[in-house]
């Protein structure tokens, strides 16, 4: 009973896997540029903002095929 109950708790959090790992690997991408280029800020927010649309939109279009 326990370990559903944690299961549908991790589950409120993190629905979809491969949408966190894709989140998770954006983040990433960017924190390394801007670790890497910090007068970029601009590219480490394009890549965040643009990063997570097209990888919403890629699970959208996913979703929708089942």
């Amino acid at each position: 009973m326990l370990s559903t109950i944690f299961r549908e708790l991790i589950g409120l959090f993190i629905d979809d896997g491969l949408l966190a790992v894709e989140i998770v690997v954006i983040v990433a991408i960017a924190a390394f540029v801007s670790y890497e280029f910090p007068e970029k800020s601009l590219v480490t927010g394009a890549i965040l903002i643009f990063g997570c649309l097209a990888t919403l939109f890629a699970n959208v279009q996913r979703a929708k095929r089942t």
